[in-house]
């Protein structure tokens, strides 16, 4: 594995391996209850879930999207294309400009590089090294490959590598998708900054980082037969499915999982309670992680009194 390819981590991989880092499947018998109880009022809805916000004079659409995605999921018609044709603004968690895409890398890079004189594998621990090197085999990767990355760095490239050898692709991730398939004349938004989503990983305490990439690499199968569950129900639009299997895959460590998802969605109610104020409609494509489960984007609108109606 060159340099160069390591380098080649996106928003993608960011976002998803959050998604796959539990290295533990779901419980099957509690997956399969949380699935009837929304059976019900599930089966008249097909397709990825949405919902939306609207005042007199304002609608803001929220779409739980996938970063990458298989290329044989169907998801963009009805509900989805129309909100979207709608809206005169899309707003999505970073600026997916393609000049600001095409320098991501060299940012994720230069933050995600060691100090010179250290190495990965020198922060582990003997059982820390013997799981890290074992799981680096299982994949086929020599066990320096990595060396030179901080622990969090190297958990995205792993990543990477695991979902292309699963089939999952950026190109086919719904924010691409979006972007190419908007309206001419539509405003563009963005929630936060490259910078501050590599922070949410590289400030990590280093003894979080090293547990984040341990999880991530342990069991890779796992981690691939993990993001499919997650994929499927995403594509069914079983949000409360969706929302129990990120609660068990990201209970091990608190810390990431407030930073990566409790915070932001915090970030994000009050950006949408702002944006009430402007008139107009608006389509939030943001990941799916955020509008499902314990603590979403949802839960911090109703504790500011703000109603939200699933529309898919």
């Amino acid at each position: 594995m060159t340099k160069s390819n390591l380098f080649k981590s996106t928003v993608a991989g960011l976002a998803l391996v959050a998604l796959q880092a539990c290295s533990t499947l779901p419980d099957e018998a509690a997956v399969a209850a949380v699935a009837e109880e929304a059976a019900a009022e599930l089966a008249a809805e097909s397709g990825p879930a949405m919902w939306k916000v609207a005042d007199e004079d304002t609608t803001i659409y929220l779409f739980g999207t996938v970063h990458a995605l298989p290329a044989d999921v169907d998801w963009y018609s009805g509900p989805v294309k129309t909100a979207l044709d709608s809206s005169g603004s899309l707003v999505t968690e970073i600026d997916m400009n393609p000049e600001v895409i095409a320098a991501m890398g060299q940012t994720i890079a230069a933050k995600g590089m060691l100090p010179e004189g250290q190495t990965l594998r020198g922060l582990m621990n003997a059982e820390q090294l013997a799981t890290y090197e074992a799981g680096l085999a299982k994949m086929g990767i020599p066990p320096e490959a990595l060396d030179s990355l901080e622990p969090w760095f190297a958990a995205i490239n792993i990543t990477q590598v695991l979902l292309q050898s699963a089939g999952y692709n950026g190109e086919n991730g719904v924010e691409k998708v979006l972007e190419e398939t908007v309206k001419e004349g539509t405003t563009r938004v963005a929630l936060e900054t490259v910078d501050y989503q590599i922070s949410i990983f590289d400030e990590l305490p280093i003894e979080n980082q090293l547990q984040f990439l341990l999880q991530a690499v342990e069991d890779p199968q796992a981690g691939v037969a993990m993001l499919d569950k997650i994929i499927a129900e995403w594509a069914e639009g079983d949000a409360e499915t969706l929302g129990a299997m990120l609660q068990e895959a990201n209970a091990q460590d608190q810390l990431i999982t407030s930073r990566l998802f409790y915070e932001r969605n915090s970030n994000w109610a009050v950006w949408i309670d702002e944006r009430l104020d402007t008139p107009g409609t608006a389509f939030m494509a943001v990941g799916a992680g955020h509008l499902a489960g314990e603590n979403s984007v949802q839960d911090y609108l109703a504790q500011r009194g703000i109603s939200v109606t699933r529309v898919q």
